[in-house]
């Protein structure tokens, strides 16, 4: 068991943590924000990041503290707390950025985690290999073969109590990135992060990114926190916490706004297309969007980073808030609806719903069905599998809304899309409680279908019939030929 990382609540594969970090003598909550601190570059100061936007880690990149002369003495010197003067937990990267970008490097594994620990990082990474999507399957698995050799190498690095990451790599492999996940988890390393995933989000392909996480997290055990490498934007991070990560690095706030572009969790936008700015954060709150054009290019800057920031702490709250009311789900269907890029990978989430339903809780909340993905969620998955161990009598009727023909049958149960059929007496029992639109959608029948046939299909000796209330014929059409329809619209 990996006694630094600690889970409290749960949603969906989503997960409030406790990542504890010895040589910083703090606890981090997660899900968390690692903002990325180019140490030549002070967009956002960071002591600011902890004291106004409440970070509690944040990243850099040893690689580049280590090739600037002068960065590197005084680091080496003073330490990285100090001269970052950040009062949390540091993260650094090994380089392998670079690698991807331009080949080759000029350290060794061990020389860069030696000095990250020299300059007092809490938590080091390796020099993995970064095997971008949709190479050859020869070149991942050489590359992932590399990256593994080198994880078993840095266990063997004198590191203190510096956490220290092992990367999961892959390419575009789902075998491969379990593959790679269940070698790093079987290491004495502390950190998981899944690498090689900015092709996909900035080619919008959510779908492919969805496939690599879910592959990662199946090879992880459930104690491994997991962080999602350059996942900056806080459209993505409701999709990213219900896949299972905790950590979260982003550069986006402080490239964006150098760009003059505004951060939304629905998007981007250029500031010179905005007539009105669409937060409530201190910046939008002080300037208008002709003021804040109206600034130097430094200043505009700074205000456009600190929205971005705003944005993105706010996000992050909102999630673990999800968690808590068990609504995270809900949230997520929510950011799908911004691009239709990010609905493919909501809809590629619930492809994995049996590993979803693997951590969710089996009560929470009201389960509030919003659209035609609500029927694919693991509370509905549970409920047919749950289905099999309920008692039947010898003659059933199925019927929505109020028991009706009640004397004709040993029993009468509701049938709730998307749920499908159940017990009244489990009427006021989670998720059976679901608050569903009036005008049910194909979906949720079709759901609800699957639901009686699981039931019929486990009770062949059962006479079990359906009152229905006009639904579709095909939808009809997919249950079992035992099972009888009475159409109900007319009473």
């Amino acid at each position: 068991m990996r006694e630094h990382f600690e889970i409290r609540d749960t949603d969906a594969a989503g997960r409030i943590g406790e990542l504890t970090v010895p040589r910083a003598g703090t606890t981090v909550e997660t899900p968390a924000l690692l903002p990325v601190i180019n140490p030549n570059l002070d967009t956002i100061s960071p002591r600011r990041l902890a004291d106004e936007f409440g970070a509690e880690i944040l990243i850099t990149n040893s690689y580049i503290i280590h090739g600037t002369e002068d960065v590197r003495e005084r680091a080496l010197s003073e330490g990285l707390h100090e001269m970052l003067d950040f009062p949390g937990a540091i993260m650094t990267d090994s380089g392998s950025f670079q690698l991807s970008e331009y080949g080759e490097i000029s350290v060794t594994t061990e020389e860069i985690l030696e000095f990250q620990h020299a300059i007092g990082s809490d938590i080091g990474t390796p020099v993995d290999i970064p095997t971008p999507p949709d190479v050859s399957r020869e070149q991942a698995e050489a590359e992932l073969e590399t990256t593994q050799e080198r994880l078993e190498l840095a266990e063997t690095v004198e590191t203190g109590d510096m956490l220290v990451t092992a990367p999961v790599q892959g390419s575009t492999y789902p075998d491969l990135r379990e593959k790679a996940a269940r070698h790093a988890d079987a290491t004495a390393l502390d950190v998981f992060p899944v690498g090689a995933v900015v092709p996909l989000m900035n080619d919008y392909r959510y779908d492919d990114m969805v496939d690599a996480v879910a592959a990662a997290k199946r090879g992880l055990g459930g104690d491994a926190p997991v962080h999602l490498f350059g996942a900056g934007h806080p459209m993505m991070f409701a999709l990213g916490v219900a896949l299972g990560c905790d950590l979260f690095d982003s550069a986006a706030y402080a490239l964006y706004a150098r760009d003059d572009r505004y951060l939304t969790v629905r998007g981007t936008r250029h500031l010179e297309d905005l007539d009105y700015l669409p937060c409530s954060c201190p910046v939008c709150t002080e300037f208008s969007p002709d003021e804040l054009r109206a600034l130097d290019d430094q200043r505009r800057e700074t205000e456009l980073a600190a929205h971005n920031l705003h944005v993105t702490f706010e996000e992050l709250r909102r999630i673990k808030q999800a968690i808590r009311e068990g609504n995270l789900l809900e949230l997520v269907d929510q950011r799908a609806r911004a691009h239709p890029t990010m609905l493919d990978g909501y809809r590629t989430l619930l492809e994995y719903t049996d590993q979803l339903e693997a951590d969710d809780p089996v009560s929470k909340g009201s389960f509030f069905s919003t659209s035609h993905e609500s029927a694919r969620r693991p509370e509905v998955a549970r409920h047919h599998d749950r289905l099999e161990r309920l008692s039947v009598p010898d003659s059933l009727f199925l019927t929505e809304g109020s028991p009706t023909r009640s004397d004709e049958f040993d029993a009468c149960w509701r049938v709730e899309p998307p749920f499908g059929p159940f017990p009244r007496a489990l009427s006021k029992t989670y998720p059976l409680t679901a608050e569903v639109p009036d005008r049910t959608d194909r979906a949720a029948l079709e759901a609800a279908a699957d639901g009686v046939t699981r039931l019929a299909e486990a009770n062949p000796g059962t006479e079990i019939t359906l009152g229905h209330r006009d639904w579709p014929a095909a939808v009809l059409a997919t249950l079992p030929d035992g099972v009888s329809l009475v159409d109900l619209t007319g009473e």
